[in-house]
């Protein structure tokens, strides 16, 4: 029994450190958030490095007109044209995509990989 507070206590650290062991870096983050921006369809409205389209503005000076918490109820909430995506974005997901989007150098996502096509042998049973 006198050892159960200094179990809770290291119970308690261990949660601490494998929680920050798996926290993000501002730059992954930023990495993420780029894969994000590619695959969740947002370069469909605002082009593919965010210079934009006829269909939604320029993202390219993002992180100077607007604070990040203004940039999360864009996201999440939508606005003039642009729908609400707090129905198909994590919290997570949303940060990440802030992070991206105010990022000073954005990064480049990794090319997308397509898996190629299975070839399954075709028998032809009147051979």
């Amino acid at each position: 029994m006198r050892n159960l507070p200094r179990l809770f206590a290291a119970i308690l650290v261990f949660l601490l450190l494998a929680n920050a062991a798996f926290a993000l870096s501002t730059k992954d983050k930023e990495r993420v958030g780029a894969v994000l921006f590619r695959d969740k369809g947002c370069t469909y409205c605002h082009g593919a490095s965010a210079q934009g389209t006829a269909k939604g503005p320029s993202l390219a000076n993002i992180r100077k007109l607007l604070k990040a918490p203004q940039i999360v109820d864009q996201i999440e909430n939508g606005g003039r044209k642009m729908p609400s995506f707090s129905d198909s974005l994590s919290r997570d997901e949303v940060d990440q995509l802030v992070h991206y989007l105010r990022a000073k150098h954005r990064p480049i996502p990794p090319p997308l990989v397509v898996a190629a096509p299975q070839s399954s042998a075709v028998s032809n049973p009147e051979q």
